[in-house]
């Protein structure tokens, strides 16, 4: 695991996160993701620091209402959401297109077909 930067496009949501980007990122086809271009790796509370912009974070919620897209007020960027692991844990999914320094072209990509689940 690896620790990143990541945030809003206007600065105002900052985080740290440590994540294994070596694994598959999840590239899904909801219709939320797809037009927002989100590319998905996920981690738990512990190994995420949110380090500004709490204030700053609007809450979406669509269909199940599982899923807690939390999104820059001011630039409308959504760097990561908030959701229950199948099992029942705290999970947050993180925008990877958000975090500082990570070259999308070499990341493994694996399609997930959200539109269908």
């Amino acid at each position: 695991m690896t620790k990143h930067n990541g945030g809003c496009h206007c600065g105002k949501v900052a985080f740290e996160v440590e994540l294994d980007l070596s694994q598959p990122v999840l590239s899904c086809n909801c219709s939320i993701c797809s037009k927002r271009g989100s590319l998905l790796a996920f981690t738990t509370p512990k190994h995420f620091d949110l380090k500004s912009g709490e204030a700053d974070l609007t809450d979406y919620q669509f269909n199940k209402h599982n899923i807690h897209h939390l999104f820059c007020a001011t630039c409308g960027i959504l760097s990561f959401a908030r959701a229950k692991t199948p099992d029942g844990d705290d999970g947050i999914a993180i925008n990877v297109r958000c975090l500082e320094g990570v070259e999308i072209d070499k990341l493994k990509l694996h399609p997930y077909d959200g539109r269908s689940a």
